[in-house]
């Protein structure tokens, strides 16, 4: 039974919630302040967290910033204030989704289920793939989940391992958003949805320049992303694209 941690100040919308997932097979915790949220949340005895934006003694943004200089556990921002940069500042703080309020609690069930899917890869997924995978300097290592520069740790996100184990299994091959969407966020892109990208822009920074300066991920405009190599005989296609198609 996978043990979720809901750290919201509304007891009303908690209760519903937790007996919902509850009877959807999950182990939920409740917590109605930011702090006891966070010290919960470093506990590593849980497996998601659902966290609120607004929360009076510390915000959900502060609880996400800090919990994320010490764990990687997925974080589902929930929140009444749903526009775009709101959205936008939970996904570059770190949270694997934004979800904004009001929302049916079957979405937010399916929204958990499909990052478990994607961090508890099913036996034969496992099975099919090397534990280990390395293009240039960057090594990942799926029985562990980590990423690696030139052997030291980076720190990543649950989507953003994802994205680049995505982007690492052919490298030079153009990744469309919708693909990313699909593989890495586990449900399909909306029209204003930019939650891929902002994704990709964390990774960006994240990874760093190739030592030559060059960028490792670029942008293939209309098209999607893909990972340049610095040495093509890593990759498993033509990293070449057209000079007016692809930019940094």
């Amino acid at each position: 039974m996978q043990s979720i941690l809901i750290v919201d100040d509304d007891i009303t919308l908690c209760g519903l919630l937790q007996e919902f997932l509850q009877a959807q097979g999950f182990s939920v915790t409740v917590v109605h302040k930011g702090e006891e949220g966070l010290v919960h949340a470093l506990s590593a005895e849980y497996a998601l967290v659902v966290l609120d934006r607004a929360m009076p003694d510390m915000s959900g943004f502060e609880v996400l910033h800090r919990l994320r200089s010490k764990s990687k556990v997925p974080v589902v921002i929930i929140s009444a204030r749903g526009d775009e940069m709101e959205r936008i500042r939970g996904l570059e703080l770190g949270a694997d989704d934004y979800l904004p309020k009001p929302f049916n609690p079957r979405e937010l069930s399916a929204r958990i289920r499909s990052i478990f899917r994607r961090i508890v890869p099913e036996t034969a997924q496992k099975e099919a793939q090397p534990a280990k995978s390395a293009v240039d300097d960057i090594e990942i290592d799926r029985n562990v989940r980590m990423a690696f520069r030139q052997g030291r740790p980076i720190k990543l996100t649950a989507c953003e391992f994802e994205i680049l184990e995505l982007l690492l299994s052919a490298p030079g091959r153009i990744v469309s958003r919708e693909e990313i969407a699909m593989e890495a966020l586990g449900r399909p892109i909306g029209l204003y949805d930019r939650s891929a990208d902002v994704h990709i822009s964390n990774l960006r920074k994240k990874l760093g320049p190739h030592f030559s300066g060059a960028d490792r991920i670029k942008t293939v405009r209309g098209l999607g992303y893909l990972y340049a190599p610095l040495h093509p005989e890593n990759g498993h296609g033509s990293a070449r694209q057209s000079s007016d198609a692809v930019k940094g």
